[in-house]
């Protein structure tokens, strides 16, 4: 217990913290922009392609 409590008191132990949840939404929000990407593609190109196959 006392190396948790260590951990948690240390100053570098915040920072590496800090960063882990910013990487954590520049994730999250790469992620959420591909996909919305991914479904105006999708759109655009499947959606012309299944009428002309029909």
């Amino acid at each position: 217990m006392g190396l948790f409590k260590q951990f948690l008191c240390d100053k570098n132990a915040a920072t590496a913290i800090e960063y882990a949840f910013i990487a954590a939404l520049i994730s999250v929000a790469i992620v959420g922009g591909a996909r919305a990407i991914g479904i105006a593609i999708q759109s655009k190109f499947y959606g012309p392609l299944s009428s002309n196959l029909s």
